[in-house]
This record gives structure tokens, sequence and C-alpha cells, in this order.
């Protein structure tokens, strides 16, 4: 069996906004609330995979050598491309591209923001992922740091759902979740816990 923890990275400096590949630093507080998960899980982790974007890739990096474990960047794993609405707030986007958000956020299947990834492309390189991993992993425990939109996707993913969950779960800062599986199938065994 592979267990994977999935942590999004904690707070970013400049608000919320949609980042996707934007590269913008954590806050002082965002990484206490990374560590503060790292503490519950440092000595239980064979490997750590991230996002190659600093907020991920930085704290991870640190964790793996203290713990004398590996740490594998890995593309797939970072957040969906926003195209056109990288680095805007919602209200931004809202007055830019009338609609579209309130259709994305009900349910994105089938959309694309402008210039951007879709939800399906997301999904395939996720699903690709998390297909190796369990082969490659099994028997191992693994920390993926990652962010809202590609830890929610494979959530949905290690469910069998559909894209439209990934809008039904809620994933603050730091969240931290775990998911599982066997040879036959996939499951969420946590969501949402405390640092």
């Amino acid at each position: 069996m592979l267990i994977a923890d999935l942590l999004r990275h904690g707070e970013l400096e400049g608000g919320v906004k949609y980042r996707g590949t934007v590269d913008d630093p954590l806050t002082p507080a965002g990484r206490l609330a990374m560590d503060a998960v790292w503490a519950k899980l440092k000595g239980e982790v064979d490997l750590i995979v991230a996002s190659p974007l600093s907020r991920c890739a930085e704290p991870a990096q640190e964790w793996a050598a203290q713990a004398g474990i590996d740490c594998l960047i890995d593309e797939r794993v970072m957040e969906m491309r926003y195209g056109a609405w990288e680095g805007k707030t919602s209200a931004e986007i809202r007055v830019e591209f009338p609609g579209m958000l309130d259709r994305w956020r009900a349910d994105p299947s089938g959309q694309r923001p402008p210039g951007g990834e879709s939800p399906e492309e997301l999904r395939a390189r996720l699903t690709e992922w998390w297909q190796e991993a369990r082969e490659r992993h099994d028997g191992k425990r693994i920390l993926v740091v990652g962010h809202s939109g590609s830890l929610r996707m494979l959530i949905a993913i290690a469910l069998g759902a559909p894209i439209v969950t990934t809008r039904q779960l809620d994933m603050p800062y730091a969240c931290w979740s775990r998911i599982a599986a066997s040879e036959s199938h996939s499951w969420l065994m946590h969501h949402n816990m405390r640092g």
C-alpha cells in the first residue's frame, strides 16, 4: 500500500490571487504553518515529492535534507496553469472576463482560462503521476507538497470522482490531507487535518 500525505503550501506574499506559475514567496506565517505539519510527519515519511515552485520546493528540500530522505521535484504536481488569469484577484478576473470565473467555480469541466490549461489536461498529468507513484513507491509513505488546484484534483483522481468534485473540497493554506492506494483501488483517508 502507498500512503501519500498531501500538503498545500502556506499563505503567500501579495494576498489571495490566481497564481498558477507565478512564483510569489511564502509569508513567515505561511512557512510556519507548513513547518507545523512537517513536525507531525517527520520520521514517518520515506520520500518527499514537490512542485518546482519555490513555495513548495524550498520547504520540501529543507525538510528532506533534515530527515536524510530524497526530495523529488516533479512538474506534474505543479499548480494548474491559469493563463491570462495568473497574478489576478477574483475581482480583477470578473471585470476582465465577465461570467467566466463564476461558471468555472460552479463546474470547471470542459472550460479553460484564456491561454491556460484545462482541468482535463491537469487531470491527465496528475493521473500519469499518480499511476507511476503507485507502482514506484508501493509500500512507502510519501509527502506531496503542492497547490490547491493540483491537490484537489489528485484527491478527485484517488476517489475516481468527476472534475466538479474539485470545487467541493475546501483547501485552505497549509491544508493537510492523506490518500492511499492498494493494488486495486485508492481512497481518501483524511482531509484538512491540522498541523
